[in-house]
């Protein structure tokens, strides 16, 4: 069920969502059920507990404890090791690189996914170094004028019950390893998977070794070798999309001592040039010492004629004659790389036919950065995955809770790439009667009048509260209890 169709967090018997009040925090004075119809008109009662979902809650801890391997020590390897290893699981995480680490600059973390970090205890190795941007703004590619505009805070926290950060990929990897360790949970590094066994479970290394578990996790990026297997031998990967993507920082100081940019660092924001077949994404990352951007374009151009040292001017050139501020920023630029920009399509199954083995974040659902999404649906995989196993009574109804995870997911997934392909579209129009007209409809959000719908995803109401407000906690939960009904209902109508 989408979170744009029911109540948020629902009351009932005065706690929020199974969660008791906060403390000191009274029962409202009336019972009320939670609605069977959509509805939002109990959101004002959540500001009876304000901070009661931006703290780490006590799982329901898993009655069948389970030894799991994930292969992959990436955001969504390391997001599913704390996710499973809260629940009571043994988790090994197995990465090639001789050491952990992160390449690229800036990401962003919706509030769908730092509530569920929140709720897992990351909070205070996030805090110090993420950055809440105020707002997003929709800038005209010509001369940066105001066309769109989404308000942050204190508006997201208020109805997702969760902030919306911008923070340096490197210090979000730092943040889920740090707490994976707290857990318990064993990572090795020089680890290479190159082959899976979809039956014992196992895993064969390079070197050799071969390590057994009763589950496996394939969190091992676009180009999974565990994919193929899952898939039952032949292959699915994410296809280049006709976009490409430049990534870069400048440092803060720089366009601090430029009073003709400087405004862009007033306060936290997020700023987003868009034009024909390009765009522009910048934001403050490194508590605010690193200028962030991303420079997207139209490319179908082979990449291996792509040539490392143009790359700065190459990168010039595709935004020339565009607003003289950004044109100034991105002179300088003094090193970028260019990345093919990659989408796969909504796969036949994610877990393999033994119920052993399955996967997650790139290796399933990869997708254009255009929602900023990418991360973040990895680690509501891994939230999902250990929340469906706690239900679980008995081994024989894991493969029953690995069907629901992978049907909720898959749908889920599925959606948001379709979205961030969307974007693409949206952002990328030539001047001309369909950009004119996406202009006027995003104008009630820069001068702050009531709109119902938008072309700007971020503060479409329905994209909005579908995309940020979305548990995935929750919605497997409810999954489970549906087929759980379904089963039931079955065996009776059998033995009549």
């Amino acid at each position: 069920m989408a979170p744009s169709l029911e109540v948020p967090l629902a009351v009932q018997n005065g706690h929020i969502n199974g969660h008791g009040p906060a403390n000191g925090v009274k029962k409202p004075a009336q019972h009320i059920e939670v609605p069977i119809h959509p509805t939002r008109s109990l959101q004002f009662l959540q500001k009876l507990y304000p901070e009661s979902c931006n703290q780490e809650r006590p799982p329901l801890q898993a009655r069948v404890k389970l030894r799991v391997i994930i292969v992959g020590g990436g955001l969504g390897g390391l997001a599913c090791a704390i996710a499973l290893a809260r629940r009571g699981h043994t988790i090994t995480v197995l990465e090639q690189a001789n050491q952990l680490g992160e390449v690229g600059a800036g990401i962003q973390i919706p509030s769908n996914s730092s509530r569920l970090l929140h709720s897992w205890g990351l909070q205070p190795f996030l805090q110090p170094v993420v950055v809440e941007p105020v707002g997003m703004t929709f800038r005209r590619w010509l001369d940066g004028k105001e066309i769109g505009y989404t308000k942050l805070v204190p508006e997201f926290r208020e109805n997702f019950h969760a902030p919306y950060y911008v923070i340096h990929r490197a210090h979000f990897h730092d943040a889920l390893y740090r707490r994976a360790l707290e857990l318990g949970v064993e990572v090795k590094v020089a680890s290479r998977v190159v082959k899976y066994d979809m039956d014992a479970p196992s895993v064969e290394m390079a070197n050799g070794e071969t390590l057994q578990a009763d589950l496996i996790v394939a969190s091992d990026g676009v180009k999974s070798i565990a994919r193929k297997s899952v898939l039952g031998g032949t292959d699915d990967p994410p296809q280049r999309t006709g976009f490409a993507a430049y990534r870069a920082t400048v440092e803060a100081v720089k366009i601090k001592d430029d009073p003709e940019i400087s405004w862009l660092l007033e306060k936290p924001a997020l700023n987003i040039w868009i034009g024909e077949d390009r765009h522009v994404m910048t934001y403050s990352i490194a508590a605010g010492e690193s200028f962030n951007m991303v420079l997207s374009h139209v490319d179908t151009s082979d990449s291996s004629t792509w040539k490392p040292e143009n790359a700065v001017k190459d990168m010039q050139g595709y935004f020339k004659g565009w607003d003289p501020r950004l044109t100034k920023i991105i002179a300088m630029i003094e090193k970028t790389i260019k990345w093919p920009l990659l989408s796969g399509k909504p796969l036949q199954r994610w877990v393999a036919p033994s119920n052993k083995v399955l996967i997650m974040g790139d290796a399933a659902h990869a997708m254009v950065p255009y929602m900023s999404q990418g991360a973040a649906i990895a680690v509501e995989d891994g939230a999902a995955l250990a929340a469906v196993l706690s239900l679980v009574e008995t081994a024989e109804d894991i493969s029953a809770a690995l069907k629901v995870f992978e049907t909720v997911r898959i749908k889920r997934s599925g959606q948001m790439q379709a979205a961030s392909l969307l974007n693409g579209k949206l952002w990328h129009f030539a001047d001309g009667p369909e950009q004119v007209l996406r202009d006027e409809a995003m104008r009630p959000e820069v001068e702050a009048r009531n709109f119902s719908w938008s072309p700007n995803q971020w503060s479409d109401p329905v994209t909005q509260w579908w995309a940020y407000g979305y548990d995935a906690e929750r919605e497997v939960e409810e999954e489970w209890e549906r087929m759980s009904l379904v089963t039931s209902a079955d065996v009776e109508m059998d033995a009549m």
